[in-house]
This record gives C-alpha cells, sequence and structure tokens, in this order.
C-alpha cells in the first residue's frame, strides 16, 4: 500500500455493497448489494464467477455472516426476518428463524462456536438465538432493557458468552448473552463475575450514533467507532466501565477491526482504512493506509487564470472528480481475510462504490 504497490480490487457489477463474508478458504464470497438477494461468487480460473442467488428475503438485506466451522450463512433484513442458510446437494436451504421483530432487522453475527448467533434491530433490542433440538427450529432469547434505540452493530467475545451491542442512544454496552441449553457455565473474566442471560456488564457514552464495536483477539479490549468521528477504546484489566475516546479529523467512521492486540483499522465516509495502535494504554492514529498515487499538478494555478482562459479561448481544463483513493465512496465493511500467529496479515473491504478490496498489511512498516 504505501510503497505503491496496486491493492488487488474486484467490482461484482451488482451495486452497492452493503456487507459482505467469505467461506472458510476463501474460494468464495457472499456479497449483498442492498437489495433483497444475496449473491455468491466463486473464485474460477482468476476470476469470480456468480454461482449462487439466495433470494428468500422480501426487502433489502442489512446483514450477512458465514460460519467457517460449520459452513452456514446467517442472514438478516429489513423485512424483520432472519435466515439461516445449509449447503445441501449444491442448493442453499434456508430456515426460517424466530427472531421476533415489529421492526427492520440490522445487523447479524454468529458467536465464536457458532451454536448460537444475535441479530440486532429497530425495535431497540437484541435477539440471541440458538437451535432448539426438540422443536427442530431457531429459536430466540431477547436483550430490551436498557437500550433505547436502534441497534446498529454486534459483536462477540472470544469466550462465546459476552456481547457488545452499539445502537442509536449513543451508548455502547455490553451484555452477557449466556445460553444455558447451549452455553457451559461462563468462568470469571475482567468484564465481570456473574453472567445471567441479559446482564448489563458495562455502559459507555459517546457523541453519536455507534457504527461497529468489535472485541480485540483476547477479549480484554473493546473498540468502537462513533457518528462523530472518534475511535473509543476499552481496556478491561485496567478499568472495564471506563473507555478511552478519540476525536479524529477525519469523517464518520462506518466499520472497526482489530488487527493486533495492540492495532486497529479503521474505515468509513472518508473511503480509506485509517491505522491506530494502543500504545502503553493510550490509542494513537498512525495513519491512512491508501495511499493515494501523486496526481499530476495542475497547469491552471488559479481561478483568475482559469476564467481567462476561458474567456480568451473559449475552453476549460478538465476537471477530474474521481477521488484519490481507491474506494471512490464510503466504505461500508471490514473483514479479516488472512491471519499468521493470530494477527490479521490481510484483510478487505467493501463499499457503496460497488468495490470488495483485499489489503495487504505484511510489509507495513507501522506494525513491524
Amino acid at each position: 500500500m504505501s510503497s505503491g504497490v496496486p491493492v488487488l480490487h474486484w467490482n461484482f457489477g451488482i451495486g452497492p455493497i452493503t456487507c459482505h463474508a467469505w467461506n472458510k478458504d476463501h474460494t468464495q464470497i457472499a456479497v449483498s448489494a442492498s437489495s433483497n438477494e444475496i449473491h455468491i461468487f466463486e473464485w474460477r480460473n482468476g476470476d469470480w464467477q456468480s454461482i449462487h442467488t439466495l433470494s428468500e428475503h422480501d426487502l433489502p438485506v442489512t446483514g450477512l455472516d458465514w460460519g467457517t466451522k460449520t459452513n452456514r450463512i446467517v442472514s438478516c433484513s429489513q423485512d424483520k426476518n432472519a435466515f439461516v442458510w445449509t449447503f445441501d446437494r449444491n442448493v442453499w436451504k434456508p430456515e426460517l428463524v424466530l427472531v421476533r421483530f415489529n421492526r427492520a432487522a440490522t445487523f447479524v453475527k454468529w458467536s465464536p462456536l457458532e451454536n448460537k448467533f444475535a441479530v440486532g434491530s429497530g425495535a431497540k433490542l437484541v435477539s440471541v438465538c440458538y437451535y432448539e433440538k426438540e422443536n427442530d427450529w431457531w429459536v430466540s432469547k431477547q436483550i430490551k432493557k436498557p437500550i433505547r434505540s436502534t441497534v446498529n452493530c454486534l459483536d462477540w467475545h472470544p469466550n462465546n458468552v459476552l456481547l457488545a451491542v452499539g445502537s442509536c442512544d449513543f451508548k455502547c454496552r455490553v451484555f452477557s448473552a449466556y445460553v444455558k441449553e447451549v452455553d457451559e457455565k461462563p468462568s470469571p473474566n475482567p468484564w465481570g463475575q456473574k453472567m445471567p442471560f441479559g446482564q448489563l456488564m458495562s455502559e459507555y457514552s459517546v457523541g453519536g450514533w455507534v457504527h461497529r464495536v468489535a472485541f480485540s483477539p483476547s477479549g480484554c479490549r473493546l473498540a468502537f467507532v462513533s457518528h462523530d468521528s472518534s475511535v473509543s477504546f476499552v481496556d478491561s484489566t485496567v478499568d472495564s466501565q471506563k473507555s478511552q475516546n478519540l476525536r479524529t479529523i477525519h469523517l464518520p467512521f462506518t466499520t472497526i477491526i482489530w488487527i493486533t492486540e495492540n492495532s486497529i483499522v479503521t474505515a468509513g465516509h472518508d473511503c480509506s482504512p485509517v491505522l491506530f495502535v494502543v500504545s502503553q494504554d493510550v490509542l494513537k492514529e498512525v495513519c491512512k493506509l491508501d495511499v493515494p498515487s501523486t496526481a499530476k499538478a495542475s497547469t491552471v494555478n488559479s481561478a483568475l487564470q482559469l476564467f481567462k482562459n476561458i474567456d480568451r479561448n473559449n475552453v476549460a481544463e478538465k476537471v477530474n472528480v474521481g477521488l484519490k483513493t481507491l474506494h471512490q465512496n464510503r466504505i461500508t465493511q471490514i473483514l479479516p481475510h488472512s491471519e499468521s500467529a493470530g494477527n490479521v496479515v490481510k484483510f478487505t473491504t467493501c463499499g457503496t462504490d460497488g468495490i470488495v478490496a483485499l489489503w495487504d498489511l505484511k510489509n507495513h512498516p507501522s506494525l513491524a
């Protein structure tokens, strides 16, 4: 990136991409393009080929997650429904989940063990869904209080029990999502001792909607981005009730992931991934990862000169309206792609410009 190496990127030709998900070996990708359809592409002969279109939803798909252990896809939509998709005899078969929403579903995420998943909604609640063998269907338990607005994002703690929730009431919260039917009793950790279902473990206030939240690989740290262009960071080993808020000069971020236990990548309306590091328990911005190629200097050096040229020669210099970044519109999601020794070395971004890009951090000087 910073060395001028071009970033691998693909345009699937389906319009603005709201979310994407990878299968286990990264040979297939599921993408949703602001419609009720989920498109699955496979890498064949050096290109992406469309192999399946899943169209069970009635309204635009808002969330996707592909379980790498079970090879099941979970999706949610503005139609208030969630489906679990299972691949059987070359066909993706949907199972309806009883999420019990009266508003749109907004976000979905498998738990680390993939024995349950969480769905956020505009109904000011989160449904934690699990498979009930006796009745042979997916049922849910709901976390309602004290969420006061639309749930935007979720992330699971590595212990498969704690759930971070970001919402439009300017709050990020950590809840217990312990389901005794499928979980072993959780052991105490820095976030708390007792963890009955729905227990509020901690709550943090920010100056805008919380767009995305993420636990670090160890689960001891939490980071989230909000609409006031800030990145917030919590270290539960120091104080699980206190967040550190870093205001930035960028446009608001919409997504965030941990690359290592001490480094974070965010992205959003600035159309470029930005690297942050935690150094001596303080969050610091390092750099933008999308270094633009130096644009050719304009031959017209002032507005006055430009108007003189138009007046004299009836010629206006062609204006380049393209952004200097790879993505030409908002980045909607970052996902880890390849890992080495527990650290993310490659990640992918998708955006409203219809592009999915693969970024390589292997030789980045800030992570050396």
